[in-house]
Protein backbone atom coordinates (compact mmCIF):
# COMPACT_ATOMS: atom_id res chain seq x y z
CA UNK A 1 0.00 0.00 0.00
CA UNK A 2 1.00 2.99 -0.87
CA UNK A 3 1.26 5.65 2.39
CA UNK A 4 -0.62 8.35 0.49
CA UNK A 5 -3.59 5.86 -0.14
CA UNK A 6 -3.77 5.97 3.83
CA UNK A 7 -5.52 9.16 3.70
CA UNK A 8 -8.83 7.98 2.46
CA UNK A 9 -9.06 5.39 5.19
CA UNK A 10 -11.28 5.88 8.33
CA UNK A 11 -10.00 5.86 11.82
CA UNK A 12 -11.12 2.33 12.01
CA UNK A 13 -9.12 1.05 9.39
CA UNK A 14 -6.53 2.68 10.31
CA UNK A 15 -6.35 1.01 13.44
CA UNK A 16 -6.72 -1.87 12.05
CA UNK A 17 -3.43 -1.82 9.87
CA UNK A 18 -1.40 -0.06 13.19
CA UNK A 19 -2.82 -3.20 14.69
CA UNK A 20 -1.73 -5.47 12.12
CA UNK A 21 1.85 -4.20 12.34
CA UNK A 22 1.22 -2.92 8.21
CA UNK A 23 2.20 0.84 9.38
CA UNK A 24 2.77 2.58 12.01
CA UNK A 25 1.45 5.62 13.68
CA UNK A 26 5.15 7.21 12.34
CA UNK A 27 3.79 6.52 9.02
CA UNK A 28 0.11 8.23 9.49
CA UNK A 29 2.18 11.10 11.01
CA UNK A 30 4.53 11.51 7.29
CA UNK A 31 1.27 10.98 5.48
CA UNK A 32 -0.52 13.78 7.46
CA UNK A 33 2.48 16.12 6.98
CA UNK A 34 2.52 15.79 3.36
CA UNK A 35 -0.91 16.51 2.86
CA UNK A 36 -0.80 19.65 5.14
CA UNK A 37 1.64 20.98 2.75
CA UNK A 38 -0.33 20.12 -0.25
CA UNK A 39 -3.91 21.11 0.92
CA UNK A 40 -3.08 23.98 3.91
CA UNK A 41 -2.71 26.66 1.95
CA UNK A 42 -5.77 26.65 0.15
CA UNK A 43 -8.42 26.54 3.47
CA UNK A 44 -6.24 27.42 6.99
CA UNK A 45 -7.37 24.75 8.60
CA UNK A 46 -4.22 23.98 10.99
CA UNK A 47 -2.47 27.09 11.76
CA UNK A 48 -0.04 25.38 14.35
CA UNK A 49 2.13 21.92 13.48
CA UNK A 50 3.71 20.36 16.34
CA UNK A 51 5.31 16.88 14.58
CA UNK A 52 8.12 16.90 16.27
CA UNK A 53 6.36 16.37 19.65
CA UNK A 54 3.62 14.02 17.93
CA UNK A 55 6.85 12.18 16.95
CA UNK A 56 8.77 12.09 20.63
CA UNK A 57 5.02 10.32 21.48
CA UNK A 58 4.97 8.18 18.84
CA UNK A 59 7.94 6.90 19.55
CA UNK A 60 7.04 6.54 22.97
CA UNK A 61 3.88 4.33 22.12
CA UNK A 62 5.78 2.36 20.21
CA UNK A 63 8.07 0.86 22.53
CA UNK A 64 4.60 -0.41 24.39
CA UNK A 65 2.57 -3.91 23.29
CA UNK A 66 0.19 -2.96 21.07
CA UNK A 67 -2.65 -3.56 23.79
CA UNK A 68 -1.11 -1.11 26.02
CA UNK A 69 -1.31 1.85 23.34
CA UNK A 70 -4.85 2.54 24.24
CA UNK A 71 -8.08 2.90 22.71
CA UNK A 72 -6.81 5.10 19.94
CA UNK A 73 -3.11 2.98 19.28
CA UNK A 74 -1.10 5.88 17.80
CA UNK A 75 -3.89 7.36 15.50
CA UNK A 76 -3.13 11.31 15.36
CA UNK A 77 -6.19 14.07 16.65
CA UNK A 78 -6.09 17.33 16.10
CA UNK A 79 -6.76 19.49 18.63
CA UNK A 80 -9.15 22.89 18.57
CA UNK A 81 -6.38 25.66 19.70
CA UNK A 82 -9.11 26.83 22.36
CA UNK A 83 -7.60 23.83 24.55
CA UNK A 84 -3.81 24.31 25.72
CA UNK A 85 -1.47 21.41 24.37
CA UNK A 86 1.43 21.37 26.81
CA UNK A 87 4.44 22.76 24.74
CA UNK A 88 2.40 23.90 22.18
CA UNK A 89 1.59 27.14 21.16
CA UNK A 90 -1.74 27.91 22.38
CA UNK A 91 -3.73 31.42 20.99
CA UNK A 92 -7.50 30.93 21.59
CA UNK A 93 -7.33 32.63 18.35
CA UNK A 94 -6.43 36.41 20.25
CA UNK A 95 -3.58 38.25 20.40
CA UNK A 96 -3.42 38.08 23.29
CA UNK A 97 -2.59 34.83 23.72
CA UNK A 98 -0.63 35.17 20.37
CA UNK A 99 2.91 33.87 21.73
CA UNK A 100 1.23 31.68 24.68
CA UNK A 101 3.15 28.35 25.61
CA UNK A 102 1.03 26.34 28.42
CA UNK A 103 3.33 24.08 30.75
CA UNK A 104 0.42 21.58 31.33
CA UNK A 105 -2.65 20.01 28.77
CA UNK A 106 -5.93 20.31 29.46
CA UNK A 107 -6.93 17.00 31.15
CA UNK A 108 -8.83 16.48 27.89
CA UNK A 109 -5.94 16.12 26.18
CA UNK A 110 -3.93 14.00 28.89
CA UNK A 111 -7.04 11.93 28.02
CA UNK A 112 -6.50 11.49 24.26
CA UNK A 113 -3.11 10.73 24.59
CA UNK A 114 -3.17 8.47 27.29
CA UNK A 115 -5.83 6.18 24.96
CA UNK A 116 -2.88 6.70 22.71
CA UNK A 117 -3.92 9.67 20.32
CA UNK A 118 -1.08 11.32 18.74
CA UNK A 119 -1.98 15.46 18.79
CA UNK A 120 0.41 16.63 15.43
CA UNK A 121 -1.65 19.87 14.84
CA UNK A 122 -4.21 22.63 16.57
CA UNK A 123 -7.39 23.82 14.65
CA UNK A 124 -7.93 27.05 13.76
CA UNK A 125 -10.88 28.79 15.59
CA UNK A 126 -12.61 32.31 15.95
CA UNK A 127 -11.16 34.45 18.73
CA UNK A 128 -12.65 32.39 21.87
CA UNK A 129 -14.82 30.57 19.68
CA UNK A 130 -16.94 33.60 19.87
CA UNK A 131 -19.10 33.67 16.56
CA UNK A 132 -20.01 30.80 14.02
CA UNK A 133 -17.66 32.02 11.11
CA UNK A 134 -13.85 30.59 11.81
CA UNK A 135 -11.56 34.03 11.52
CA UNK A 136 -8.80 35.40 13.87
CA UNK A 137 -6.72 38.18 14.08
CA UNK A 138 -3.66 35.76 14.76
CA UNK A 139 -4.13 33.45 11.79
CA UNK A 140 -6.75 34.69 9.88
CA UNK A 141 -9.79 32.60 8.13
CA UNK A 142 -10.10 29.34 7.61
CA UNK A 143 -12.01 28.55 4.16
CA UNK A 144 -14.60 26.13 3.01
CA UNK A 145 -13.63 23.31 1.00
CA UNK A 146 -16.35 22.99 -1.13
CA UNK A 147 -15.85 26.42 -2.05
CA UNK A 148 -13.17 28.18 -0.70
CA UNK A 149 -15.01 31.92 -1.27
CA UNK A 150 -16.88 30.45 1.59
CA UNK A 151 -16.96 29.94 5.46
CA UNK A 152 -16.31 26.86 7.24
CA UNK A 153 -18.68 27.79 10.08
CA UNK A 154 -17.35 27.87 13.95
CA UNK A 155 -15.94 27.46 16.12
CA UNK A 156 -14.83 24.56 15.62
CA UNK A 157 -14.60 25.10 12.08
CA UNK A 158 -10.40 24.29 11.81
CA UNK A 159 -11.38 21.14 12.69
CA UNK A 160 -14.25 20.21 10.26
CA UNK A 161 -11.87 21.53 7.14
CA UNK A 162 -8.96 19.24 8.47
CA UNK A 163 -11.46 16.28 8.51
CA UNK A 164 -13.23 16.98 5.28
CA UNK A 165 -9.94 17.41 3.31
CA UNK A 166 -8.24 14.35 4.64
CA UNK A 167 -5.83 16.64 6.89
CA UNK A 168 -7.16 14.53 10.04
CA UNK A 169 -8.84 11.23 10.56
CA UNK A 170 -9.91 12.39 14.09
CA UNK A 171 -10.30 15.82 15.81
CA UNK A 172 -11.83 17.37 19.02
CA UNK A 173 -14.10 20.34 18.81
CA UNK A 174 -16.01 21.67 21.33
CA UNK A 175 -19.93 22.71 21.62
CA UNK A 176 -21.44 25.86 23.32
CA UNK A 177 -24.16 26.94 20.55
CA UNK A 178 -23.67 24.03 17.87
CA UNK A 179 -19.69 25.63 17.33
CA UNK A 180 -18.65 22.01 16.89
CA UNK A 181 -22.36 21.11 14.61
CA UNK A 182 -22.43 23.86 12.65
CA UNK A 183 -19.00 22.90 10.96
CA UNK A 184 -20.09 19.73 10.79
CA UNK A 185 -22.91 20.78 8.50
CA UNK A 186 -21.33 22.89 6.36
CA UNK A 187 -17.87 20.56 5.95
CA UNK A 188 -19.68 17.11 5.35
CA UNK A 189 -18.54 15.27 8.28
CA UNK A 190 -20.02 14.34 11.60
CA UNK A 191 -19.82 16.38 14.94
CA UNK A 192 -21.45 15.25 18.37
CA UNK A 193 -22.12 17.11 21.32
CA UNK A 194 -22.44 15.23 23.98
CA UNK A 195 -24.71 15.03 27.03
CA UNK A 196 -22.93 17.84 29.53
CA UNK A 197 -19.93 15.36 32.05
CA UNK A 198 -19.61 12.77 29.20
CA UNK A 199 -16.44 14.23 28.48
CA UNK A 200 -14.05 15.59 31.13
CA UNK A 201 -12.45 18.65 30.70
CA UNK A 202 -10.46 21.29 32.44
CA UNK A 203 -13.03 24.01 33.93
CA UNK A 204 -12.85 27.67 33.78
CA UNK A 205 -14.91 30.17 35.91
CA UNK A 206 -17.97 28.45 36.73
CA UNK A 207 -17.18 25.09 37.05
CA UNK A 208 -20.49 23.55 37.02
CA UNK A 209 -21.33 25.38 33.79
CA UNK A 210 -23.60 22.88 31.23
CA UNK A 211 -23.68 24.91 28.63
CA UNK A 212 -19.72 24.12 27.00
CA UNK A 213 -19.39 21.02 26.56
CA UNK A 214 -16.05 18.56 24.44
CA UNK A 215 -16.98 16.38 21.73
CA UNK A 216 -15.37 14.76 18.64
CA UNK A 217 -15.33 14.98 14.98
CA UNK A 218 -15.06 12.55 12.49
CA UNK A 219 -15.94 11.57 9.32
CA UNK A 220 -18.25 8.32 9.56
CA UNK A 221 -20.55 7.82 12.28
CA UNK A 222 -18.22 4.83 13.37
CA UNK A 223 -15.11 6.84 13.89
CA UNK A 224 -16.72 9.47 16.06
CA UNK A 225 -18.43 6.50 18.35
CA UNK A 226 -14.47 5.39 18.47
CA UNK A 227 -13.47 8.73 19.54
CA UNK A 228 -15.76 9.01 21.69
CA UNK A 229 -15.01 5.73 23.67
CA UNK A 230 -11.36 7.28 23.73
CA UNK A 231 -12.51 10.98 24.57
CA UNK A 232 -15.18 9.49 27.58
CA UNK A 233 -14.78 8.88 31.50
CA UNK A 234 -14.71 10.68 34.77
CA UNK A 235 -11.92 12.23 36.06
CA UNK A 236 -11.91 13.79 39.84
CA UNK A 237 -10.34 17.05 38.66
CA UNK A 238 -13.69 17.67 36.69
CA UNK A 239 -16.22 16.82 39.12
CA UNK A 240 -19.28 17.00 36.16
CA UNK A 241 -17.55 14.11 34.40
CA UNK A 242 -19.36 10.66 34.13
CA UNK A 243 -17.94 7.12 34.28
CA UNK A 244 -17.45 5.39 30.76
CA UNK A 245 -20.01 3.06 30.10
CA UNK A 246 -19.63 -0.67 30.37
CA UNK A 247 -20.71 -0.80 26.40
CA UNK A 248 -18.63 0.60 23.91
CA UNK A 249 -20.07 3.20 22.33
CA UNK A 250 -18.71 2.05 18.84
CA UNK A 251 -20.36 -1.32 19.54
CA UNK A 252 -23.66 0.74 20.01
CA UNK A 253 -23.21 2.39 17.28
CA UNK A 254 -22.82 -1.01 15.50
CA UNK A 255 -25.88 -2.58 17.26
CA UNK A 256 -28.96 -1.63 15.13
CA UNK A 257 -31.29 -0.13 17.92
CA UNK A 258 -34.07 0.53 15.90
CA UNK A 259 -35.73 4.23 16.30
CA UNK A 260 -39.26 3.24 15.80
CA UNK A 261 -40.68 6.75 16.99
CA UNK A 262 -39.05 9.53 14.77
CA UNK A 263 -39.77 13.17 14.66
CA UNK A 264 -39.25 15.80 12.36
CA UNK A 265 -39.11 19.72 12.86
CA UNK A 266 -38.21 22.12 9.63
CA UNK A 267 -37.32 24.72 12.34
CA UNK A 268 -38.40 23.75 16.30
CA UNK A 269 -41.23 26.19 15.64
CA UNK A 270 -38.60 29.27 16.59
CA UNK A 271 -36.69 30.33 13.72
CA UNK A 272 -36.45 30.79 9.69
CA UNK A 273 -34.75 28.43 7.85
CA UNK A 274 -33.63 28.17 4.41
CA UNK A 275 -35.87 26.48 1.63
CA UNK A 276 -33.43 24.33 0.26
CA UNK A 277 -31.96 23.04 3.68
CA UNK A 278 -36.08 22.57 4.64
CA UNK A 279 -36.19 20.67 1.28
CA UNK A 280 -33.24 18.34 2.09
CA UNK A 281 -33.66 18.09 5.76
CA UNK A 282 -36.92 16.67 5.37
CA UNK A 283 -35.91 14.61 2.77
CA UNK A 284 -33.36 12.37 4.65
CA UNK A 285 -35.62 12.40 7.62
CA UNK A 286 -38.45 10.69 5.73
CA UNK A 287 -35.49 7.76 5.23
CA UNK A 288 -36.21 6.46 7.72
CA UNK A 289 -39.19 4.71 7.06
CA UNK A 290 -37.31 2.92 5.32
CA UNK A 291 -36.13 1.33 8.49
CA UNK A 292 -39.52 1.10 9.24
CA UNK A 293 -39.48 3.90 11.54
CA UNK A 294 -42.92 6.47 11.45
CA UNK A 295 -41.77 9.76 11.25
CA UNK A 296 -44.14 12.56 12.25
CA UNK A 297 -44.03 15.92 12.37
CA UNK A 298 -43.37 17.15 16.24
CA UNK A 299 -41.49 18.94 18.69
CA UNK A 300 -41.21 19.65 21.87
CA UNK A 301 -42.49 23.30 23.20
CA UNK A 302 -39.22 25.18 22.88
CA UNK A 303 -40.69 28.68 22.60
CA UNK A 304 -38.81 30.43 25.29
CA UNK A 305 -35.21 29.30 23.63
CA UNK A 306 -34.18 32.32 22.56
CA UNK A 307 -34.47 34.66 25.49
CA UNK A 308 -32.69 31.76 27.66
CA UNK A 309 -29.98 31.33 25.17
CA UNK A 310 -29.37 34.89 25.46
CA UNK A 311 -29.43 35.71 29.11
CA UNK A 312 -27.47 32.16 29.99
CA UNK A 313 -24.71 32.70 27.04
CA UNK A 314 -24.51 36.40 28.37
CA UNK A 315 -23.59 35.19 31.54
CA UNK A 316 -21.13 32.83 30.68
CA UNK A 317 -19.28 35.45 28.67
CA UNK A 318 -19.32 37.84 31.59
CA UNK A 319 -18.20 34.91 34.05
CA UNK A 320 -15.04 33.69 32.05
CA UNK A 321 -14.34 37.18 30.40
CA UNK A 322 -14.62 39.62 32.73
CA UNK A 323 -10.91 40.11 34.01
CA UNK A 324 -9.69 40.09 29.98
CA UNK A 325 -12.31 42.92 29.41
CA UNK A 326 -10.60 44.76 32.35
CA UNK A 327 -7.12 44.31 31.07
CA UNK A 328 -7.81 43.47 27.01
CA UNK A 329 -10.60 45.53 26.46
CA UNK A 330 -8.80 47.14 22.94
CA UNK A 331 -7.45 43.41 21.76
CA UNK A 332 -10.96 42.25 21.97
CA UNK A 333 -13.12 41.51 18.86
CA UNK A 334 -16.90 43.39 19.16
CA UNK A 335 -18.53 40.20 19.75
CA UNK A 336 -16.79 39.29 22.50
CA UNK A 337 -17.26 42.64 23.77
CA UNK A 338 -20.81 42.70 23.48
CA UNK A 339 -21.30 39.68 24.78
CA UNK A 340 -19.66 40.09 28.23
CA UNK A 341 -20.89 43.38 28.58
CA UNK A 342 -24.47 42.03 27.90
CA UNK A 343 -23.75 39.36 30.87
CA UNK A 344 -22.21 42.21 33.05
CA UNK A 345 -25.33 44.20 33.06
CA UNK A 346 -27.51 41.19 34.09
CA UNK A 347 -29.58 41.55 36.93
CA UNK A 348 -30.44 38.76 39.61
CA UNK A 349 -33.59 38.57 38.49
CA UNK A 350 -32.72 38.14 35.05
CA UNK A 351 -30.36 35.29 35.73
CA UNK A 352 -33.06 34.04 37.90
CA UNK A 353 -35.66 33.48 35.74
CA UNK A 354 -33.66 32.33 32.58
CA UNK A 355 -32.34 29.31 34.96
CA UNK A 356 -35.74 28.56 35.88
CA UNK A 357 -36.85 28.54 32.29
CA UNK A 358 -33.96 26.18 31.37
CA UNK A 359 -35.13 23.50 33.94
CA UNK A 360 -38.73 23.54 32.64
CA UNK A 361 -37.17 23.62 29.15
CA UNK A 362 -35.65 20.32 29.86
CA UNK A 363 -38.29 18.66 31.64
CA UNK A 364 -40.76 19.44 28.44
CA UNK A 365 -38.30 18.02 26.41
CA UNK A 366 -37.41 15.17 28.46
CA UNK A 367 -41.51 14.44 28.13
CA UNK A 368 -40.93 14.54 24.66
CA UNK A 369 -38.79 11.80 24.32
CA UNK A 370 -40.98 9.95 26.51
CA UNK A 371 -43.40 9.69 22.83
CA UNK A 372 -40.12 9.63 20.66
CA UNK A 373 -36.50 8.14 20.12
CA UNK A 374 -34.96 10.50 18.28
CA UNK A 375 -35.89 14.49 17.36
CA UNK A 376 -34.38 15.36 13.84
CA UNK A 377 -34.24 19.16 11.98
CA UNK A 378 -31.51 21.53 10.37
CA UNK A 379 -27.93 21.39 12.05
CA UNK A 380 -27.90 25.20 10.39
CA UNK A 381 -30.55 26.90 9.21
CA UNK A 382 -28.26 27.93 5.58
CA UNK A 383 -25.70 26.68 3.30
CA UNK A 384 -22.30 28.10 3.73
CA UNK A 385 -22.45 31.31 2.86
CA UNK A 386 -19.03 34.42 2.27
CA UNK A 387 -16.39 33.99 4.48
CA UNK A 388 -16.16 37.67 4.76
CA UNK A 389 -19.43 37.73 6.50
CA UNK A 390 -18.58 37.71 10.42
CA UNK A 391 -22.28 35.95 10.64
CA UNK A 392 -25.65 35.31 9.39
CA UNK A 393 -27.74 38.31 9.77
CA UNK A 394 -30.71 37.27 7.79
CA UNK A 395 -32.63 34.25 6.73
CA UNK A 396 -35.59 34.11 4.62
CA UNK A 397 -36.78 37.74 4.25
CA UNK A 398 -36.53 38.03 8.10
CA UNK A 399 -33.20 40.06 9.43
CA UNK A 400 -31.91 39.04 13.24
CA UNK A 401 -30.76 41.76 16.00
CA UNK A 402 -27.52 39.50 16.86
CA UNK A 403 -25.24 38.08 15.42
CA UNK A 404 -26.01 34.83 17.86
CA UNK A 405 -29.73 34.34 16.38
CA UNK A 406 -29.23 32.30 13.35
CA UNK A 407 -27.83 29.17 16.26
CA UNK A 408 -30.99 29.52 17.83
CA UNK A 409 -31.77 25.92 15.97
CA UNK A 410 -28.96 24.21 18.14
CA UNK A 411 -28.99 26.04 21.27
CA UNK A 412 -32.32 23.80 21.71
CA UNK A 413 -30.45 20.71 22.44
CA UNK A 414 -27.26 22.86 24.45
CA UNK A 415 -30.50 24.18 26.24
CA UNK A 416 -31.73 20.79 26.87
CA UNK A 417 -28.98 18.94 27.90
CA UNK A 418 -28.90 16.18 25.30
CA UNK A 419 -26.65 14.92 22.93
CA UNK A 420 -27.38 16.24 19.45
CA UNK A 421 -24.72 15.63 16.34
CA UNK A 422 -25.08 17.06 12.68
CA UNK A 423 -24.95 13.81 9.91
CA UNK A 424 -24.26 15.18 6.12
CA UNK A 425 -27.67 14.22 4.55
CA UNK A 426 -27.41 15.54 0.90
CA UNK A 427 -26.31 18.61 -0.87
CA UNK A 428 -27.68 21.95 -2.34
CA UNK A 429 -28.12 22.86 -6.10
CA UNK A 430 -24.77 24.46 -5.64
CA UNK A 431 -22.94 21.53 -4.39
CA UNK A 432 -22.64 22.86 -0.90
CA UNK A 433 -22.99 20.07 2.63
CA UNK A 434 -25.93 20.43 4.31
CA UNK A 435 -26.31 18.23 8.26
CA UNK A 436 -29.08 16.96 9.69
CA UNK A 437 -28.99 18.21 13.22
CA UNK A 438 -30.16 14.18 15.36
CA UNK A 439 -31.03 14.96 18.91
CA UNK A 440 -31.96 12.35 21.22
CA UNK A 441 -32.36 12.27 25.08
CA UNK A 442 -29.93 13.15 27.72
CA UNK A 443 -27.51 10.58 28.07
CA UNK A 444 -28.73 8.31 25.69
CA UNK A 445 -25.67 8.40 22.99
CA UNK A 446 -25.49 5.20 22.30
CA UNK A 447 -29.22 5.01 20.85
CA UNK A 448 -27.82 8.10 19.25
CA UNK A 449 -25.41 7.19 17.43
CA UNK A 450 -26.79 3.61 16.55
CA UNK A 451 -29.81 5.79 14.56
CA UNK A 452 -27.13 7.65 12.84
CA UNK A 453 -25.03 5.09 11.54
CA UNK A 454 -28.23 3.38 10.33
CA UNK A 455 -29.34 6.73 8.67
CA UNK A 456 -26.27 7.05 7.33
CA UNK A 457 -25.70 3.80 5.67
CA UNK A 458 -29.56 4.15 4.18
CA UNK A 459 -28.34 7.73 2.84
CA UNK A 460 -25.35 6.32 1.83
CA UNK A 461 -23.52 9.79 0.94
CA UNK A 462 -19.77 7.97 0.52
CA UNK A 463 -18.86 11.22 2.84
CA UNK A 464 -15.86 9.03 4.28
CA UNK A 465 -13.50 9.96 1.64
CA UNK A 466 -11.94 13.05 1.73
CA UNK A 467 -12.02 15.72 -0.85
CA UNK A 468 -9.49 18.25 -2.06
CA UNK A 469 -10.29 21.79 -1.91
CA UNK A 470 -12.28 23.60 -4.39
CA UNK A 471 -10.60 26.50 -4.82
CA UNK A 472 -12.67 29.67 -6.70
CA UNK A 473 -10.92 32.61 -4.23
CA UNK A 474 -7.65 33.85 -4.06
CA UNK A 475 -6.01 32.59 -0.80
CA UNK A 476 -2.88 33.47 0.86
Amino acid sequence: MANAELIDHTALALHDLLEKGEITPLDCLDVLEARIARVDPHVNALPTLCFDRARDHAKRLMSKPFAERGVLSGIPVAIKDLTNVAGVRSTQGSPIFENHIPDASDLMVEHIEDEGGIIYAKSNTPEFGAGANTFNPVFGATRNPYNTALSAAGSSGGSAVALATGMAWLAQGSDLGGSLRNPASFNNIVGLRPTPGRVAFTRGGRFDSSLSVEGPMARTVEDLAFFLDAMSGDDPRDPMSKPRPIRSFLNAARGKTQPLRVAYSEDLGITPVDREVRRITREAAEQFQKAGARVDDAHPDVGDAYAIFQTLRAQSYAIGMRDLMRDHRDALKPEVIWNTEKGLALSMADVVHAELARTALMQRVANFFEHYDVLLCPATIVPPFPVEERAVMSCEGKGFETYVDWLLIVAVATLAGCPALSLPCGFTKDGLPVGLQMIGPANGEAKLLSAAHQLEMILDLKTGKPILPRVTHATS
